[in-house]
């Protein structure tokens, strides 16, 4: 039988949760229940509390470690079998970090990588409540900075490494058929021409067709990118 709560806290409990951390990183609420021999939530949160723990950003929180278990990455990111912990804390405030102390911002992608989680609710919720902000960037949103001068220079950097990588992302015989394709086709997007390209079994994705369009200072319009690539 459990025993009711506690109305301090017994040193058993102590040695109770060390016993279980010994066996298991990461404990639900009823792997706590059980080593505990408690129902009530208040006790369990208490010995939490006073070992000192951590909840999952992922799996809705339901997941418990101790603060001196998780080796966390340079991100302050620790993941066990798929369950995520942070330095940080909550989604939310691990989402803002990731995204303030970013040189060049980052897109969802970019976050779910380093997460192992789909944020698009997070950022969503984070936008509406200008936590942050973000700009449309090729074929996705690239999420930066609230602060408007913190934003300009993610974003100015984020050009620059786009217009960087295009070398060393792509062979010099892709770099010349998305500049064919373009021609033969100026008025389309980079997804077109990407998707155009992939049929002919050119493995050539949105981003680097973008970054193309950068790197050699292609414009938008239909009549600049001809006029461009006829000199």
């Amino acid at each position: 039988m459990f025993q009711q709560e506690a109305v301090s806290i017994d040193p058993q409990y102590l040695s109770a949760l060390e016993e279980l951390y010994r066996t298991k990183r990461v404990a639900l609420l009823d792997d706590l229940r059980e080593a505990l021999r408690t129902e009530s939530r208040t006790t369990i949160f208490r010995v939490l509390s006073a070992a000192g723990y951590l909840t999952s950003y992922s799996h809705a929180g339901r997941y418990y470690t101790l603060k001196r278990i998780p080796k966390f990455d340079s991100h302050g990111i620790w993941l066990l079998r798929g369950i995520g912990f942070s330095r940080h804390g909550t989604l939310r405030a691990t989402v803002i970090h990731l995204v303030e102390t970013s040189p060049a911002g980052q897109t969802h992608s970019e976050l779910q990588d380093l997460l192992q989680l789909r944020v698009h609710d997070t950022l969503r919720l984070l936008i509406q409540d200008h936590a942050l902000s973000r700009k449309q960037f090729q074929d996705a949103y690239l999420y930066l900075s609230s602060k408007p001068r913190r934003a300009s220079a993610q974003w100015a950097q984020r050009q620059q490494l786009a217009a960087a990588a295009v070398p060393e992302q792509l062979e010099p015989s892709r770099i010349i058929d998305v500049l064919v394709d373009v021609v033969r086709h100026p008025s389309d997007d980079a997804s077109a021409v990407s998707a155009r390209l992939r049929g002919l079994g050119h493995a050539v994705t949105a981003e680097q067709v973008e970054a193309v369009f950068t790197h050699y200072d292609l414009k938008k319009t239909a009549r600049s990118r001809s006029r461009h690539l006829k000199r």
